[in-house]
């Protein structure tokens, strides 16, 4: 039989008629539809605009952005593209304290994938993943080799463009370090290379004509805006580069398309950033076919 004073207890109406219902371990009651999480809005032409958008406000649009102002720049000043220099990774303190340089390395490294991250998750907003569009582990191997020859390809031709381009007065002299010599200066190095080769490579490729797709461009179109925004967020580099990289755009499209898989673009963007970093870092000023700050 239940208490009756209990029963009391918990039907016992309210000043205003009610009756009261007592709280558990202070809590307030929940109400029956708090577990469940309302269903994501199903995506619009519009909304998937507006995210493409959003994506590339926050990373390489806004580089395109301030390439073009460096560009404007360049072209306005009394010397010549090829008098002029272009700093890929800088000191960000100055030499007697190294560790404060290194702690903002490190941060403008993290902060650098926010947008891959971005990407990342918005996928698996949609029902998409990673895997989608072959950013994954899942073969090794094969990416491995086929990052290697693009490397190889798009690396040396790049090279043979930025010589030419320097030659004519169509580039500026790019030098690839201006770190301060620390222990950490080539670990640096490498992580810059990795991400930019992520960052570029995921959201300009396999991102943006994932999404250029779905919102009914063809192929070429989207391929070819692809390959315009590399271009443009590398003309500070000079008009020589601009022309590289709209070539490099092409090509790792193509590949993308053909292949389905941004991973070989990301160790291939990875392999050639590394060789520019550390290799010609350590050559600029050794050999006189290499163009650099110090001749």
């Amino acid at each position: 039989m239940p208490d009756p004073a209990s029963s009391d207890a918990r039907e016992r109406p309210s000043a205003d008629g009610f009756p009261e219902t007592p709280l558990r371990a202070g809590r307030a009651p929940r109400p029956e539809s708090a577990d469940r999480l309302p269903a994501a809005a199903p995506l619009t032409h519009r909304g998937l605009a507006g995210e493409v958008l959003l994506v590339l406000s926050l990373s390489l649009a806004a580089s395109a952005v301030a390439a073009v102002i460096s560009f404007v720049g360049s072209l306005t000043a009394p010397e010549s593209l090829s008098e002029q220099t272009a700093g890929l990774v800088g000191s960000q303190a100055a030499a007697e304290r190294p560790w404060l340089d290194l702690a903002r390395q490190i941060a403008s490294l993290v902060f650098a994938m926010a947008p891959v991250a971005l990407v990342v998750y918005l996928l698996h907003r949609s029902r998409e993943s990673a895997r989608t569009i072959g950013f994954d582990l899942a073969r090794p191997g094969r990416d491995l080799l086929g990052g290697a020859v693009l490397a190889a390809v798009i690396g040396g031709g790049g090279l043979a463009v930025y010589l030419v381009s320097h030659q004519l007065g169509l580039s500026v002299t790019v030098a690839p370090s201006a770190l301060n010599e620390h222990w950490w200066s080539v670990p640096v190095l490498l992580l810059q290379a990795v991400k930019n080769g992520v960052l570029e490579e995921v959201v300009v490729v396999g991102y943006l004509l994932l999404r250029l797709e779905q919102l009914g461009w063809s192929p070429l179109r989207a391929i070819a805006a692809g390959s315009l925004l590399r271009a443009v967020y590398h003309l500070y580099q000079g008009v020589g580069m601009f022309v590289g990289n709209l070539i490099m755009g092409l090509v790792f499209c193509w590949f993308y398309r053909r292949y389905g898989r941004v991973m070989p673009l990301v160790v291939a963007h990875s392999v050639i950033d590394i060789v520019a970093f550390v290799g010609s870092a350590a050559l600029i000023g050794h050999v006189g076919w290499l163009p650099g700050a110090d001749g």
